[in-house]
């Protein structure tokens, strides 16, 4: 039973850190291109999708608190992952970094559920892209085509599936560029972050000036919190707390960050510089835009692909929403780029360590990219965006998030306990007392979400671990140096 928590000693990660070898991630990324791929991440469904839907069905304007609640939670546990990406560089996220302090179950766990997050990530935000597009060609005059509908029975249950075409097709453009490279696609991203971070930013003053004019009129912050509706996570403070936890998904962007440490030209200094900047901008951000937007609209209008619009046509600037919707549309797809480039990368660190198949771990000779892997996960994702409801992607990538957030906090905690003098170029403040926070305010927000969605997580962890004793277990090379 000792093998299956089989640790990789640090000074092997530290040289993996350091190789420069012909079948290593070229290091292309510096501290800017770090800051906007976490913003990058973080500013897209979260204002411009979930945000009303949030809204409408769980909080009402209390959504403000729930962004609050949610964003102290990501701060704990963007202190764990910054001490983390600091001292491990490597691809591979909480991966990786479960691998060295929890062992090689616990880091095969983490890992199935990062290929869950970033893929139903990816998944939620074309859904949502797909949304927007209609709208804005609506508003352009033309009209997409209907997409197609089926309904059938599946255990008795009924089903009914949109099959969303362009949700598809958004999948397989964004994998293309990721295979073309990933300094090609930083380039791209941090061009589309400063067009979105814009438009936020133009939709605050926007609705703040349209706001001060009318005497702060219209007010739609009666009641503030909405009385509960006796079913729980349907406003009051139940609602909230739901909200913090479908919310959630909104944030899962400054982990994205520490896919790409292997990338970075001086992880160490640049990491934590990646991580809390981007959380800490965008924090505020949604805090305003969810304060000004539920003043502007009643709460149970905005459970629509498009809020933001929606709000900025309230607030009497019909040339601005043009603006809002091109954003919205450059903001969600710098979402999925950043989602899918974790995803394939946490492949391509799985599969190095015999996890995964060797597949998983080929780079392309000319890209020098996980080609393999983005390709695969580009198609399972475009089949996730097609096929699955917009709200069961969304709590599915808030529940593996915030499970990660639970075990690279516990790793931090493991860490300075059985490596207290090694070197850490960020160190966590107040350990124990931040990594616990973490663990409790992340695991008190799994349980705010529903029993469905609980239930999906144990489902596929039980097919994750099917996989890692048929197969990771036997080929793991760090059970085979153990043995000899």
């Amino acid at each position: 039973m000792a093998n299956l928590f089989a640790k990789k000693d640090l000074p092997t990660l530290m040289q993996e850190a350091e190789s420069e070898g012909e079948n290593t991630l070229r290091r292309a990324l510096g501290p800017i291109n770090l800051l906007t791929l976490g913003i990058g991440a973080i500013i897209g469904a979260g204002i411009f999708v979930i945000t009303g839907q949030a809204a409408a069905q769980f909080a009402g304007p209390a959504i403000v608190i729930s962004f609050v609640l949610a964003g102290v939670a990501c701060a704990f546990a963007g202190l764990c992952y910054a001490e983390f990406a600091s001292m491990i560089p490597i691809a591979g996220s909480a991966y990786t970094y479960s691998y060295a302090t929890l062992g090689e179950l616990v880091a095969w766990i983490i890992g199935w559920d990062l290929i869950l997050e970033y893929a139903f990530g990816a998944a939620t935000v074309a859904v949502g892209w797909s949304g927007h597009l209609r709208a804005f060609c609506h508003d352009l005059g033309w009209n997409l085509p209907v997409m197609p509908t089926s309904s059938f029975m599946l255990f008795g249950l009924p089903v009914h599936l949109k099959y969303d075409y362009i949700g598809f097709l958004v999948i397989l453009v964004i994998t293309t560029i990721l295979v073309i490279g990933i300094k090609e696609s930083a380039n791209f991203t941090t061009a589309i972050v400063i067009l979105k971070v814009a438009v936020v930013c133009m939709f605050i003053a926007l609705a703040g000036a349209f706001l001060y004019s009318h005497a702060w009129q219209p007010n739609h912050w009666h009641p503030f919190i909405p009385p509960n509706t006796g079913v729980r996570g349907e406003f009051g403070w139940s609602g909230i707390f739901r909200g913090a936890g479908v919310v959630f998904f909104a944030y899962i962007g400054f982990d994205a960050v520490s896919t790409a440490a292997q990338e970075a030209k001086n992880p160490k200094k640049d990491m934590p510089l990646g991580i809390l900047g981007s959380l800490v901008i965008c924090t505020v951000l949604y805090i305003l835009v969810s304060g000004l937007l539920t003043r502007l609209v009643p709460y149970t209008q905005l459970n629509v692909p498009d809020p933001v619009v929606v709000g900025i046509r309230v607030a009497g600037q019909p040339w601005a929403t043009f603006l809002v919707e091109l954003g919205a549309l450059a903001g969600l797809a710098t979402v999925m780029l950043v989602m899918l480039l974790g995803q394939s990368r946490v492949f391509y660190s799985m599969s190095r360590d015999g996890l995964l198949w060797p597949w998983a771990g080929k780079i392309h000779h000319r890209f020098r990219t996980p080609y393999l892997s983005s390709i695969v996960v580009g198609l399972f994702v475009a089949i996730l965006a097609t096929l699955v409801p917009l709200n069961v992607l969304d709590e599915m990538t808030s529940v593996g998030t915030l499970l990660a957030f639970v075990l690279v906090s516990a790793g931090v905690w493991v860490m300075r306990r059985s490596h207290p003098d090694l070197v850490r170029p960020f160190k966590t403040p107040l350990v124990p007392l931040v990594p616990i926070l973490s663990i409790l305010f992340s695991g008190f927000l799994i349980i705010s979400l529903s029993y469905w969605t609980q239930l999906r997580l144990i489902v596929w962890l039980i097919i994750g671990l099917v996989i890692y004793f048929s197969y990771g277990q036997k080929h793991s090379k760090v059970q085979a140096l153990k043995k000899g």
